[in-house]
């Protein structure tokens, strides 16, 4: 299930190692040439362009870890989960819209791939058919009732 994000992040991995190991180096050694380090803002950069990329590189070997200690099997099947896709409708304009709820590294708004860390993906979270629930999002509250709910269990993925 989260082979997709796995595989997003493996290939920033590979484009991180890749600057650690030949892009940055070579940052930094043009910019110390350029002398005096305690008042080189170029190589101060540099380096603290090194530390953000070992930082971002230490998340990423989180993140991996963490999606493949998932148990998905563990997932609610009655409930509104990860990887659940669920219909609301907005109470006060009537409106519909489905979500699938998902773990940040895959979120795709456009494609209606909300993550479960959003608010309103938190608010989601362990509904179930005919739930209402109330939410504050940048546009204002708002009020839903989940109208259809597909749990992974029921998606067969």
């Amino acid at each position: 299930m989260f082979d997709e994000a796995i595989k997003k992040l493996e290939a920033e991995m590979t484009d991180i190692k890749k600057a650690l190991a030949q892009e940055i180096p070579n940052e930094i050694n043009r910019a110390a040439a350029l002398g005096d380090l305690k008042e080189n803002a170029e190589y101060h950069a540099a380096r603290e362009k090194k530390r953000n990329f070992e930082a971002r590189g230490a998340q990423i070997v989180e993140r991996i870890k963490t999606m493949r200690s998932i148990d998905l099997t563990k997932i609610a099947r009655d409930a509104a989960g990860l990887f659940s896709v669920v219909t609301l409708e907005d109470l006060n304009s009537g409106q519909m819209v489905t979500y699938e709820l998902v773990v940040a590294d895959l979120v795709d708004v456009p494609n209606g791939k909300i993550s479960i860390a959003a608010p309103i993906g938190k608010a989601i979270m362990g509904k179930k058919v005919d739930d209402e629930f109330k939410v504050v999002l940048p546009s204002g509250p708002k009020e839903y009732m989940i109208i259809k709910l597909q749990t992974i269990h029921d998606r067969n993925l």
